[in-house]
């Protein structure tokens, strides 16, 4: 949302046109929740009595899109500077087969609505209109203890849609709220059930707890509230069996600055499982190949940054010049502190201008054949050999690198034989 004042504008503007057809309409869910906590609300979802052929009828065919009607749930478009809103007719609930959506719905009330929701703090309506808050459910009472609550028998509400437990996680960790006890019940003892959820769908509810600066608070209540078990049981024995260790992951998240993913990830699993272990539950929360390879170079790289001080340039150099590598600052920060000397010579050389840095290379492949050699494996050994003598100083002209090859090649006789 890239306008909030032209789409509060806009939500603002589908109120009155339902009001104005004789059809109660609120603003509902988050963005009152964000409203009354003093945020800028995402986004901004309507309910309302009209039931979806009459907002199609309303705001004509091409204003609006038909897929989420079986739920009651139409989008109505705006201009282009505005989002979509989605405008939902007062329903509840039938079963919910799939631990995620009701197998039937029933058009109801505004109050009947607000019962089928989640927690508390999601179930407030707002009249933009009148400046008046409805609530049903007590949430407004829940913002102000900072708690999160499920409406009615949290049980009934988890066997609805499962993924609510990890939402609740999610929300006490952005909020800085607590848990409910009897929330917090009810997501223990149905914890192990998570698993029925799509893997993308549990990992886009991981993935905003771990990119929040409160994510080590967040990895604490997945323990607590025993979903850490089924999604990373390595994770959940570690806190279980070893609180030092357990304790030093707690203490590399809370220090962790970036709102990165993959470096979260990294600082998450560090030293608990090994790269290729890492890809695989990076892999299983379905989270892109970039940040599956990303995490994984992290972890890879941690070792060599803890040793930076004593390393040799050039292989330092190529680490630090990689695009990861304000990420390995970031997750090395966490680890091991601002002043230790890896993590200090590393800020050093990243502080380089980026000539000294990453100067561009002297030659390259085609270079070589251009001066008559015969393309092979060993172009690779020879071009890194040659980077290396850059980086080191040692060659920092065209003309000496072309001196340098003759040498190298002299030293390996067998290799690199001109046509």
């Amino acid at each position: 949302m890239d306008h909030p004042e032209a789409q509060r504008a806009f939500a603002t503007d589908v109120v009155r046109q339902l009001r104005d057809a004789n059809y109660d309409a609120l603003w509902a869910g988050g963005c009152v929740r964000d409203r009354l906590l003093g945020r800028q609300p995402k986004d901004y979802d309507i309910a309302t009595s009209a039931r979806p052929e009459q907002v199609r009828e309303l705001f004509g065919r091409k204003r609006t899109l038909a897929i989420g009607a079986a739920f009651g749930v139409i989008s109505v478009l705006g201009h282009k500077r505005v989002d979509p809103i989605e405008v939902a007719t007062f329903r509840s609930d039938g079963n919910y087969l799939d631990g995620r959506r009701p197998e039937q719905v029933t058009f109801t009330t505004a109050e009947e609505d607000a019962q089928r929701r989640d927690f508390t703090i999601n179930g407030l309506f707002y009249d933009p209109l009148g400046d008046r808050l409805i609530d049903y459910v007590d949430g407004e009472r829940d913002l102000r203890a900072g708690l999160v609550r499920a409406i009615g028998d949290p049980s009934a509400r988890f066997t609805e849609d499962k993924l609510r437990m990890l939402r609740a996680v999610r929300f006490a960790t952005t909020f800085e709220f607590a848990i409910d006890e009897t929330t917090r019940d009810a997501i223990r003892s149905m914890a192990d059930e998570v698993t029925v959820v799509s893997a993308e769908r549990i990992g886009v509810e991981l993935r905003k707890t771990l990119i929040h600066p409160n994510r080590s608070q967040g990895v604490r209540l997945l323990h607590e509230t025993a979903l850490l078990h089924p999604l990373l049981p390595a994770l959940d024995q570690l806190a279980t069996d070893h609180a030092v260790a357990w304790q030093a992951v707690l203490t590399r998240l809370q220090r962790l600055e970036t709102t990165s993913l993959a470096a979260a990830f990294a600082a998450l699993l560090f030293q608990n499982a090994d790269s290729s272990s890492i890809r695989g539950l990076a892999r299983g929360f379905r989270y892109t190949n970039k940040e599956v390879d990303r995490v994984a170079w992290l972890v890879e790289q941690l070792p060599l940054v803890e040793q930076a001080a004593d390393l040799p340039w050039p292989r330092l150099q190529r680490v630090l010049v990689h695009e990861g590598a304000p990420e390995l600052l970031a997750v090395s920060t966490a680890c091991w502190g601002a002043e230790h000397s890896g993590v200090r010579t590393c800020r050093t050389r990243l502080a380089m201008p980026i000539e000294e840095l990453n100067p561009p290379l002297l030659l390259t492949g085609d270079d070589l054949v251009a001066q008559g050699l015969r393309p092979g494996k060993y172009f690779g050994q020879l071009l890194e050999e040659l980077r290396d003598a850059q980086l080191e100083q040692k060659v920092e002209t065209r003309s000496q690198a072309l001196d340098w090859v003759d040498r190298w090649l002299a030293d390996h006789p067998s290799l690199g034989k001109r046509p």
